[in-house]
Parts: structure tokens; C-alpha cells; sequence
């Protein structure tokens, strides 16, 4: 896989479809400056959360088309494209046979009854789920308040738990009285035909030209009682593992996404076990570098990186917040919090866990307001991130200096703070910030990032500081070198690149 930088966007983020995004790509101003594509899920057939509560893994024809995908390779990208492994929408077809079909439905075990899954390890409630002996999952990790259950009705009339980590919605048709049901329902990886139906989405993904495949809240899949019933060891890894095998049959290489605090270590022992990882760290840690103009943490981490041999992919902004659970035990708890108070005060929104702020998951705001809106900032941020360890991806709205779209918050209902970071931009609207310099900068160092041999996962990196403030980067390969020196408290910075025929200079003074 090349380590070229990535675009990250919903295939309506920039013009309404992919088509438009290819036209988009296909412009002078843009040429060179990707080599891959991240396209978040909402091209395939979804009902919720914006794309990760998939129906079907058949493209969305108002998304994308098999045309558009050509058009993009063509260009000389390589796609990267999610499998959301422990979870369907309800509203799939194997779910919904369930709910027509009830216990003669061939899929009833496709997804988790609750009940058969807890039967005689805890007691039967009035509402009809059964509430597990508490030491069965006092240990257990929530991603919201109350037990992961949606109670769906059979076609007898008899309600049925099934399990349910994340989103669900359940409204009452004003006609019928029946339920609708909204929600991603956990796929039961102990049953056979769910890894045959994981082998068909390798082939469709395959099939659109995928060459990386994101693993969408794999670490959620694997379930036991008693146990964590996240990231379970050693039955995720057997799990992960399973399906590595899959993919490298169809010339796939897999991408495991997992939030965790570094404390943990899960992103050492993906590493260890040949995954790339999906690094989490790199957010926090560039604000923390040019709020509190040290550089300690960052380089600490790029050092572990690049002596551990890590293999990541690393962003500024992404789709969800910027993360700070990560960072425990990395950086200070009290150093985090502030981290979070400035950027709540510059109109980002906080993401708990459950209410509590002991927990706290990310902070939903754009990369540049996170950044007080500061060009310099938000420059020196980019070349940052362009000189660690990793495939560099960038987010759609921190190329074009997007800031808090309040307004989509406020209409937005469940998780619209997410919305603040989430603009879709007109073909227009992107034509025209083109023009702004601080996208056209940080082209021309995506451009410079793609193009100076100097770089690559086997290249040769050196960091260091001559002061808190002051950190220097070095890449050296194939007998070219590439240079950053940051003033992080300034944010002027130099880079410079040799061996490559033509010597490249740019500067922010």
C-alpha cells in the first residue's frame, strides 16, 4: 500500500455524489494532491448514522454508481472503503425476515437473541428481557445508558430482545399501529451464516475496487458472559485474524479501527500482530503540541511509531469528534482537560459516555475552530501531520477551512452534535475556496508529501526539539531528504526537500 495522503469524505460532502467529487478531483488545482480515498459508508444502502447502520452493501445509486468508482480509480486512487463487522440495520433484509417471519425465519439466529444469550444467568423481567446477575456485567463496556437491547415484536405478538451496542429508533405507524423499527443490531459471529455473509461483502467490496478495508467496530463483535464484551482476548483476535485470511485472498489489506485509551495498548498489540493501525493519537496531541507550544508528547509518540515499527494511518479530523479518551496515559489528565475546556469554548461540543465525564469519549467540533479558526495554526497543523509516521488522511472540511456549523446542530435530532464537523460544501462552494490560500497551501504540501521519495513506511526518521517550542523533523530515503523546522510557539516553519532533481523550499514565516 502506498503511504500517500488519503481524502476523507461522504460521497455527498463535496457537490451531492461521487461523480461531482471526481469532477472535483479532476481539476488543475487539485491534481497530485491524493493518492488514496477514504469514502465513508453512506454509498452503500443505509438508514442511520450517516452510513454505519447499512441495510445493504449495494451502492446507493444517488451516492455513487460503478462509473463513479472507475472514475476515481482511474485517477490513480486507491480506495478505502468500511465493513461494519458486528453490526445490520434492522431494517436489512435478514432482519427484517426476522420481524415478517419470526421463529420460522432461517436468519432468527442470525443476530443475538438477548434472551437465548443470557438464558439461566440472570432473571426474567416484567417487560420480557432477562436482567444478567450482576457480577456477570459489572465488568461489561456500555456505549449507552440502560442494557444494548431493542424488544422488537414477532409476528405471534410476542416481544423478542435482540442485542443492540448502538443507535436504535422505534416509532409507531400512525395508520397501522404497528412499530418501525431504526437500529444496528449485532450480528451473532457464532453462527456460520454470518461469515458466509461476511465473505459476500468482501467480494462486493472487492468488486468496487477497494483496496483497504476499514474495520468498523470490529472490537464489539466478540461476546461472552462475564467478560468485557470488547475487545475479548483471545477470541477477537482469532476473529480478526479469520477474516485477515479473507481479505488477502481478494488483495485486500485490512485497517482495524478501535477507540481505546493508549494506557490500554490495543494499538501496540495490533501492531504486533502485523495490522495496521488506526491511529487516534495524532488529534489531540498536534493541538496539545501548538496550544501549549511544547512538543514533548508528539514527539514521544512519533518516536514509539517509528522505533515499534507501527504502521498507521493518521488524520488531524475525521467524520466523529477529535478523540481525548485516547489520550490517557499518554499525556496529563489535567492537561487533557483543558484541552477540552478550550475547545468547548471555541463552540465545540463535548461527547461523554453515559453522562460522565470521567469518560469522556471526543469533543465534536471542525479541526480548524478547534484551532480558534487560526490559519497559521491550522497550517503548521497540516505540515505536522504530513511529517509523522503514518499515511497521512486528511478531512474534507479541514482542507477547505470549514468551521462549527451550529445551525446543523441545532437541526439535527440523536447525535447532531456530530453535525458541526459534517458540512456538505456545494460544487461551487469548493470551487471557490480553492482560491483561499490556506487550502491552497496545504495542497501544495499534500502535493510536496506524495511526491518527495523521501518518505514511505520504510524510510528513515529523525525528531528532535533544541527547545520545548522548536521541534525538527527529518526524512531520508533513496538518497533524498525532507526537512520540517516548527516554531511551535510562532508557528512559522521551513521545510525544505533534496535529491529529488528539483529542491523544494516552503516557508511560513
Amino acid at each position: 500500500m502506498n503511504s500517500g495522503v488519503m481524502l476523507n469524505a461522504y460521497p455527498d460532502s463535496l457537490g451531492g455524489n461521487l461523480e461531482q467529487i471526481a469532477e472535483l478531483l479532476e481539476k488543475p488545482e487539485m491534481a497530485g494532491a491524493f493518492r488514496s480515498f477514504y469514502i465513508l459508508p453512506s454509498l452503500y444502502q443505509t438508514d442511520l448514522d450517516r452510513g454505519f447502520s447499512v441495510k445493504s452493501y449495494d451502492l446507493e445509486p444517488k451516492m455513487a454508481t460503478p462509473q463513479a468508482l472507475a472514475r476515481l480509480k482511474q485517477l490513480g486512487l486507491d480506495l478505502k472503503l468500511d465493513f461494519i463487522l458486528n453490526h445490520l440495520s434492522v431494517q436489512s433484509p435478514p432482519f427484517r425476515d426476522i420481524l415478517e417471519k419470526g421463529e420460522q425465519s432461517a436468519y432468527r439466529d442470525f443476530f443475538i437473541d438477548w434472551n437465548r444469550f443470557w438464558e439461566g444467568k440472570g432473571e426474567m423481567t416484567p417487560e420480557g428481557y432477562i436482567q444478567p446477575k450482576e457480577e456477570l456485567i459489572r465488568d461489561m463496556f456500555f456505549r449507552k445508558p440502560g442494557l444494548p437491547l431493542l424488544m422488537v415484536e414477532f409476528p405471534d405478538g410476542r416481544k423478542v430482545p435482540y442485542w443492540n451496542t448502538f443507535y436504535q429508533q422505534v416509532d409507531t405507524d400512525p395508520e397501522t399501529g404497528k412499530k418501525r423499527y431504526l437500529g444496528q443490531m449485532d450480528l451473532n459471529v457464532e453462527n456460520p451464516m454470518v461469515w458466509t455473509y461476511y465473505e459476500k461483502v468482501l467480494d462486493q467490496l472487492a468488486g468496487y475496487g477497494a483496496a483497504i478495508i476499514r474495520l468498523d467496530a470490529f472490537g464489539y463483535a466478540s461476546k461472552i458472559p462475564g467478560r468485557r464484551n470488547f475487545m475479548n482476548a483471545p477470541e477477537t483476535w482469532e476473529m480478526l485474524e479469520r477474516i485477515r485470511k479473507m481479505a488477502e485472498a481478494r488483495g485486500l489489506t485490512l485497517l482495524p479501527e478501535i477507540h481505546d485509551p493508549y494506557e490500554a495498548g490495543s494499538y501496540r498489540a495490533l501492531a504486533e500482530k502485523g495490522y495496521m493501525t488506526y491511529d487516534f493519537f495524532l488529534p489531540g496531541l498536534v493541538i496539545d503540541a501548538i496550544e501549549h507550544q511544547d512538543g514533548q508528547y508528539l514527539e514521544q509518540w512519533a518516536r514509539e511509531q517509528r522505533d515499534s515499527g507501527i504502521r498507521s494511518v493518521n488524520m488531524l479530523g475525521c467524520h466523529d469528534g477529535i478523540p481525548m479518551l485516547d489520550l490517557k496515559g499518554l499525556v496529563p489528565e489535567e492537561r487533557i482537560q483543558g484541552l477540552i475546556d478550550l475547545i468547548v469554548s471555541r463552540g465545540g461540543m463535548i461527547k461523554n459516555l453515559h453522562g460522565k465525564k470521567n469518560m469522556y469519549y471526543q469533543v465534536n467540533a471542525t479541526y480548524f475552530s478547534a484551532l480558534g479558526a487560526d490559519s497559521r495554526k491550522m497550517l503548521l497543523a497540516r505540515a505536522l501531520q504530513l511529517f509523522m509516521p503514518g499515511k497521512p488522511q486528511v478531512w474534507y472540511l479541514d482542507l477547505f477551512a470549514g468551521e462549527n456549523d451550529v445551525e446543523a446542530v441545532r437541526q439535527g435530532g440523536e447525535a447532531a452534535h456530530k453535525e458541526i464537523n459534517r458540512t456538505n460544501l456545494s460544487r461551487e462552494e469548493a470551487e471557490r475556496r480553492l482560491k483561499w490560500p490556506l487550502v491552497r497551501d496545504q495542497l501544495t504540501l499534500m502535493r510536496l508529501r506524495n511526491t518527495c521519495r523521501a518518505f514511505g513506511f520504510d524510510a528513515k526518521m529523525e525528531i528532535g526539539r533544541e527547545a520545548d517550542h522548536r521541534i525538527r523533523i527529518r526524512w531520508q530515503r533513496e538518497g533524498c531528504e525532507a526537512e520540517l523546522d516548527a516554531d511551535l510557539k510562532t508557528c512559522a516553519f521551513r521545510i525544505r526537500t533534496e535529491g529529488d532533481g528539483e529542491n523544494v523550499r516552503f516557508e511560513q514565516v
